[in-house]
């Protein structure tokens, strides 16, 4: 049985940091994709950032370009586990955060971006800025 599991949320001052975790169990995802994505209430769920695998380009990160530069994903491979490191925050990052995985091959970047590019979701964990 496949589980993420998101841990890390909470409530923050614009301004600070959090780092966020997911846990995965049951698969490993080491040739596929691991992913973030952010759903604000009456919101879309949307992509925030991804780490990716293909054949012709490696192992790639992803990200949302406005978020570029205050929000890092990374990996450890061996825990089994992804992280989104979150800086800056404003109360427009405001959301329940969702990991999301893939074990599908040769992720692009347009693929890596859509909520339909993935098979598994974490429950999510709640992200509050506040002013």
């Amino acid at each position: 049985q496949v589980q993420l599991v998101e841990s890390g949320g909470g409530l923050v001052q614009a301004g600070g940091s959090l780092r966020l975790s997911c846990a995965a169990s049951g698969r490993t995802f080491s040739g596929g994709a691991m992913g973030w994505f952010r759903q604000a209430p009456g919101k879309e769920r949307e992509f925030v950032a991804g780490i990716t695998w293909s054949t012709w380009s490696g192992r790639r990160n992803h990200y949302v370009d406005s978020l570029k530069g205050r929000f890092t994903i990374s990996r450890d491979i061996a825990k089994n586990t992804v992280y989104l490191h979150m800086s800056s925050l404003k109360p427009e990052d405001t959301a329940v955060y969702y990991c999301a995985g893939s074990e599908g091959s040769n992720f692009d970047d347009l693929r890596a971006r859509l909520v339909s590019g993935y098979d598994y979701w974490g429950q999510g964990t709640q992200v509050t800025v506040s002013t």
